[in-house]
């Protein structure tokens, strides 16, 4: 698996280390990951890099306020040779699915992402269709503050893995990102260096061997255990997120080659997989939930070996 981070960073993506990172995370747990920031910086590209790279299915959502459930999951036509109904799978029936611009989605539609994105299939009057394993969404959003926006609500918020930012690269890379032009055709033309069977057993591996000590068990539950009692959070973080954490943890500590998880490995990933967990008071809102979650951190102390 550190072959395709290698890869992906040294010859696509430069610069977009950390969410490459995450997103392999997000891969070798099953779950899903949402990218916030402005249009330009690349969130699509990263989702097609990493189909082409693995050889998994792509598909892609392009999200507006006229989107209705039925594009996604697909739908029943009558086939008149044949004399009956016929389902036809939409684009949420693929490996990667990529959900551009989420937020621009009515909430209905929103809403019909939850049964695909926690039970791996969907519900077509009446008859339920599984979709493909591995299943990963990766969703992009643009900031609340954007107009034509809605907010997603805190369910599928929480359906989320990881939901993390990309921000502008380093001045030398973006220049050499300026020089070089798009990379849209070279990804398109990739070859992959995994298979699916290699990443469902890479997932295997990450679900049954990756050794999670009652000490960091420990350590999970205080970090929990501290946002329910904080002063600034009406909703601290729920018993789904303590577990998104630990497996999580378990998928950092295989891509760093360890066939266990160290308290580090929790600490390092407990921001991207937690802080949209966080609910905050009404008159806190205006609170930046990473940075909160950095100081609760930074309070309790590490496990000892």
């Amino acid at each position: 698996m550190t072959t395709i981070l290698d890869t992906l960073s040294r010859d696509y993506l430069h610069g977009k280390e950390e969410v490459l990172r995450l997103s392999m995370v997000a891969l070798l747990t099953g779950g899903h990951i949402l990218i916030e920031d402005l249009p330009g910086l690349g969130k699509t590209t990263i989702a097609l890099a990493l189909a082409g790279i693995t050889g998994l299915s792509f598909g892609r959502v392009q999200c507006t306020s006229d989107l209705l459930p039925s594009d996604i999951t697909g739908l029943s036509v009558f086939n008149r040779e044949e004399g009956h109904f016929a389902f036809l799978p939409g684009p949420i029936f693929n490996n990667i699915v990529l959900l551009d611009e989420i937020n621009r989605a009515m909430p209905r539609t929103q809403s019909a992402m939850l049964e695909a994105m926690e039970e791996r299939r969907v519900t077509v009057e009446g008859t339920t269709h599984h979709l493909p394993d591995p299943f990963v969404v990766f969703a992009t959003q643009n900031p609340s503050d954007q107009s034509g926006t809605f907010p997603l609500p805190e369910s599928q918020l929480d359906r989320f893995l990881i939901c993390t930012g990309i921000g502008y690269p380093p001045e030398h890379l973006e220049k050499g990102i300026i020089a070089g032009g798009g990379i849209r055709e070279r990804i398109g033309g990739m070859t992959p260096v995994a298979s699916t069977a290699d990443i469902l057993a890479a997932r295997r591996c990450v679900e049954t061997d990756i050794y999670l000590s009652d000490r960091v068990v420990n350590y999970i539950y205080a970090l929990v255990a501290a946002t329910r009692s904080h002063g600034m959070i009406q909703t601290g973080l729920s018993t789904r997120a303590a577990i998104s954490l630990a497996q999580a943890a378990r998928a950092a500590a295989f891509l760093e080659g360890r066939d266990y998880v160290a308290p580090d490995d929790v600490k390092g990933i407990a921001v991207p997989v937690c802080a949209h967990r966080l609910v905050m008071r009404p008159d806190q809102e205006t609170v930046d939930r990473g940075e909160l979650l950095r100081a609760l951190i930074a309070d309790i102390a590490l496990p000892l070996a």
